[in-house]
């Protein structure tokens, strides 16, 4: 009997591999690992060697998988020299899909050098709920087939390289009213929608070749007829959608099983066991010490009660090791390929080709400030879901603005701002010339909005930016000049500090529609 093992993926906390991981990894026979970055990351040059020790401890002919959540924009999984691709909706006000697919090419290439060959990549949730906490700019847009376009060029440029594609999260989660993170979002949609909207993306994905689909831990009553079942425990997501209309023949892995959505405790295995039985080929494991070995346990239990067949398991190995195979068969290139300069350009020409002037009827733009103070207004970076490397950014829209006038004045203020922040950013704006504010999901942070609402108060001109979601605008609809970058990375900012001084031309357009106020194409 082949054993379940080889249906795991481990994860652990550590810039080295602890003992006990690779003697799991050399005894047990396991899939692969993942490597996260507020876990795993110190730089570029010690993942690669963190990658060497677990291959090293691999005894099986086939290569050990080794996973990462390198989406890009707001979850990078590897910093450090890696490239700062701005993410998925940046590429979706960019619209061109050569260009997304050179950018994920890029970007498995840096992952293939470090050793790394899964990227838990693309997202194909379609951003219709400006609410949700989850998704935002990971999504291309909210279009079904624009995203359908980007989503198979994003598989396309990663594959090309050697790095397995993961479309996530299925069958769809854009629409969450909640994050899974913290408690399982229920989406209300009758089967008619899920094909028209939801699974459109992956649709394109798995025609594209993608070789994993990974499940989201949704409720989906239209389909299961529960309230309370995720659909990475439901055969009628798994199995009668997934597998038999949709046709996918990859491997199916499950999102992190350590999401409140999902059972914790002792009594995880119970949803482990019914994730396996529903469908899922590859469990993504946490850092959780016993994890593993009572993941392993239960399920040769499982199999030895008959709750789960030999043939369940034997057939999920099978499609793990074509993966793995297939993975064996591309060169991994040399580091320096990591931060390089073409890569670099790259992303400058995604971040230019993305900025969005919403509009400028405050015709401010190009901004020429006489010999008075621009004020430049930033959040501090902060990670707003699990899913999130905001905070590991350093806050850069004053030094980019610096690049074309000298006279900044700067402030970095909390992401919610008190009463006394407000009143000292609007005090300082009434002495500068012009402010620049920057916010951050402002459509779900309202004291965000009150912080603009006191400047433009003052009556001093204010450009204001959306530096995440391009939602921010209708939670100050007053603002004159608006623009959207969809990243807080130095290049997105460079970026949009050019377009505002008119030194080149922002070409975005949104990908996503501002509710009682613009349209998706809006914008260039």
């Amino acid at each position: 009997m082949i054993s379940p093992s080889g249906m795991l993926l481990l994860s652990f906390n550590g810039t080295t591999a602890p003992g006990d991981v690779l003697d799991i990894i050399a005894e047990h026979g396991v899939a692969g690992v993942s490597l996260f970055r507020h876990h795993n990351f110190a730089d570029t040059t010690q993942i690669a060697d963190l990658v060497g020790e677990l291959r090293s401890a691999n005894r099986s002919v086939a290569p050990l998988l080794i996973a990462t959540d390198q989406e890009a924009g707001q979850m990078m999984a590897i910093g450090g020299r890696a490239t700062p691709f701005a993410g998925n909706m940046a590429l979706g006000a960019a619209d061109d899909p050569e260009l997304t697919r050179r950018v994920a090419a890029a970007i498995g290439s840096e992952l293939r050098s470090l050793g790394v060959n899964v990227d838990y990549a693309p997202i194909v949730d379609i951003s219709t709920n400006p609410a949700s906490s989850s998704i935002g700019i990971r999504s291309f847009g909210d279009d079904p087939s624009a995203v359908a376009r980007h989503a198979a060029a994003f598989v396309e440029g990663l594959q090309s390289v050697g790095v397995a594609a993961t479309a996530k999260h299925f069958p769809g989660s854009g629409d969450a009213d909640s994050d899974p993170h913290y408690e399982l979002p229920l989406i209300p949609h009758e089967r008619e929608r899920l094909e028209a909207v939801e699974l459109v993306p992956f649709r394109s994905a798995i025609d594209a070749g993608a070789r994993f689909v990974m499940t989201s831990h949704i409720a989906l009553p239209s389909l299961t007829g529960s309230n309370n079942l995720p659909a990475t425990l439901a055969p009628e997501v798994l199995g009668d959608l997934l597998r038999r209309r949709l046709r996918f023949d990859g491997a199916i892995v499950s999102d992190a099983l350590d999401m409140k959505a999902i059972t914790q405790g002792p009594a995880q295995i119970v949803d482990v066991i019914a994730a396996v039985r529903a469908g899922v080929d590859l469990l993504l494991l946490t850092a959780a010490d016993d994890m593993e070995a009572r993941v392993s346990a239960g399920l040769d239990v499982a199999v030895s009660r008959r709750l789960i067949s030999e043939s369940r398991i034997t057939d999920a190995v099978h499609r793990i090791s074509s993966v793995r195979t297939w993975v064996d068969g591309f060169e991994d290139p040399d580091m320096s390929i990591v931060g390089s300069s073409h890569h670099r350009e790259l992303a400058g020409e995604l971040a230019a080709r993305s900025i969005t002037v919403v509009r400028d009827t405050g015709n401010l733009l190009p901004l020429r400030p006489g010999d008075g103070t621009v004020l430049v207004v930033q959040p501090e970076p902060t990670d707003l879901t699990p899913a999130d490397t905001s905070s590991l950014e350093t806050p850069g829209l004053a030094d980019a603005l610096r690049r074309h006038y000298r006279s900044i004045d700067e402030m970095v203020v909390p992401h919610r701002p008190d009463p006394a922040t407000i009143a000292a950013v609007a005090e300082r704006a009434e002495r500068a010339e012009v402010a620049v504010i920057g916010t951050v999901v402002a459509s779900l942070e309202p004291t965000q909005a009150d912080l603009v609402r006191a400047v433009l108060g003052t009556g001093t001109p204010t450009v204001t930016i959306a530096m995440r979601t391009p939602y921010d605008l209708a939670a100050y609809p007053e603002s004159g000049t608006h623009l959207a970058t969809y990243s807080i990375s130095r290049p997105s900012l460079d970026a949009v500090a050019d377009a505002i001084f008119g030194k080149a031309e922002a070409r975005g357009r949104l990908p996503v529609g501002i509710t009682g106020l613009y349209e998706r194409g809006h914008g260039g």
